[in-house]
């Protein structure tokens, strides 16, 4: 019998940091009605008629603050992180890009070349959002075996905490940490999207297995979209808030964000930081996201194991 193989999920990336190749990848990612809920004959004449013509170098110059040589850093973490599940788990394991290479029927091509038989689909998406999960969803049919999220899972919250923990023993223990996660409009919540909730649950377990009081941590939401109400507080006005309050060194953690990527190391870790340091504050450092850490590797492999059946 073959054996199950396993597909990691991750948003997306552009091929490479240019203009052209940002506008290919926003033009798919923007396209999909799962992300920007709008109609369509709203939303895709000024997606079209100015977004994507304004929009594609600003967001290459920052592609190519962050890039690394062999790819975007998403992309070759999500590669590497793939290769390390398949030695662990002594199966076939790939990675796919919900928008942009690879791509899911890429992935699925791949695990199938292998010789894998069923397919257990893992979106790296910790907190379950419409808008992620359900796209990769939409992407791999109804009947396909999906995991929806981890963010309550044990050993995700353990290899956070490895990360932080390692973090303070390196570099010290700031005056807060600001566990920052992507941001979701307000209006998704308000209709029973469950990601608002989640991320304050995982924010908690990590707080609870780091023995972090609770005036010595602030959730925020980063990377807010458009003009609509997204979930609050904003990552870079409680950065400077903090900086301006007094606030002299923080630790910022991106605990929805398995791997590093364009909001981690450019939003956050050059963006942030340049608040924060304008509006007074001292010193900013940025806890890496799980990428390759091996308790990473384990928990992927404890998340993954009590879905497969051969």
């Amino acid at each position: 019998m073959a054996r199950d193989g396993v597909l990691l999920v991750n948003l997306g990336t552009p091929a490479a940091p240019t203009a052209q190749a940002v506008r290919a990848y926003l033009a798919e990612f923007l396209s999909d009605p799962r992300v920007v809920r709008l109609p369509r004959l709203l939303w895709l004449p000024l997606l079209y008629g100015v977004i994507l013509n304004v929009r594609p170098r600003r967001s290459a110059r920052k592609y190519a603050a962050i890039w690394m040589p062999e790819g975007s850093p998403l992309a070759v973490h999500s590669e590497r992180q793939a290769k390390l599940l398949s030695a662990r788990l002594s199966r076939p394991v790939a990675s796919a890009m919900r928008y942009g290479e690879p791509s899911i029927a890429a992935g699925v091509a791949r695990l199938r070349a292998s010789g894998a038989g069923r397919t257990i689909v893992l979106p790296l998406y910790p907190q379950y959002a419409e808008s992620t999960a359900e796209s990769v969803r939409d992407a791999i049919g109804p009947d396909a075996a999906m995991i929806e999220h981890f963010h309550d899972h044990p050993a995700y919250i353990a290899a956070l905490a490895a990360g932080v923990q390692a973090h303070w023993k390196a570099h010290g223990r700031a005056e807060r940490l600001v566990l920052s996660f992507h941001g979701l409009p307000r209006r998704a919540v308000a209709r029973g999207d469950p990601y608002e909730k989640q991320c304050y649950a995982t924010a908690r377990l990590l707080a609870s297995a780091l023995a972090v009081g609770e005036s010595e941590f602030l959730v925020t939401f980063q990377s807010r979209f458009g003009p609509a109400e997204w979930l609050q507080p904003y990552t870079q006005a409680t950065l400077i808030d903090l900086a301006r309050r007094g606030v002299k060194t923080l630790d910022v953690a991106c605990p929805g964000f398995v791997s590093d990527c364009l909001e981690t190391l450019e939003e956050i870790a050059i963006g942030g930081r340049e608040a924060f340091l304008a509006a007074g504050g001292g010193e900013m450092r940025v806890i890496p996201c799980l990428n390759e850490d091996p308790a990473w590797i384990d928990a992927l492999g404890a998340i993954v194991t009590p879905h497969l059946v051969s």
